[in-house]
């Protein structure tokens, strides 16, 4: 994960937030859903992004830099993300929901019939991999 480690992103996010890991953090909700909060924090060129349902429970949350994904061991759902590098090897077919996107990463959520989420974090620095234009 020598990626994770190092660079730093040509956008930062408006607040740098504290309290990873926390039901209500003291960060900006950045989730594209009403379903979700999304929670970003930065960090020596890492970025990390949290996933909350909509009481407060942390589901996820995962660090990035440079195209390198890393699963954090926090969540209900943590066994349940996939990224570029560890894609889940089993989901459900089930629709999935976007509810987060910034110029590198795109993540969706998809309910499974087990009560759990399956996460995907998907490379968006390559547009035509999210689908098209990049967010702002």
């Amino acid at each position: 994960m020598a990626g994770i480690c190092g660079g730093a992103w040509a956008q930062q996010p408006a607040a740098q937030g504290a309290g990873l890991g926390q039901s209500w953090p003291n960060a900006r909700d950045v989730s594209t859903s009403p379903n979700w909060h999304v929670y970003v924090f930065e960090r020596d060129g890492v970025r990390y992004i949290q996933i909350n349902d909509l009481n407060g429970a942390v589901r996820a949350a995962l660090a990035t830099a440079n195209g390198e994904y890393l699963v954090l061991p926090m969540g209900k759902d943590a066994q349940h993300v996939g990224t570029p590098q560890k894609p889940l090897s089993t989901i459900s077919p089930s629709p999935s929901e976007t509810i987060y996107r910034d110029k590198a990463t795109q993540i969706q959520m998809a309910p499974q019939s087990n009560g759990t989420v399956s996460v995907r974090a998907m490379d968006c620095s390559d547009p035509i991999q999210c689908g098209g234009a990049i967010a702002k």
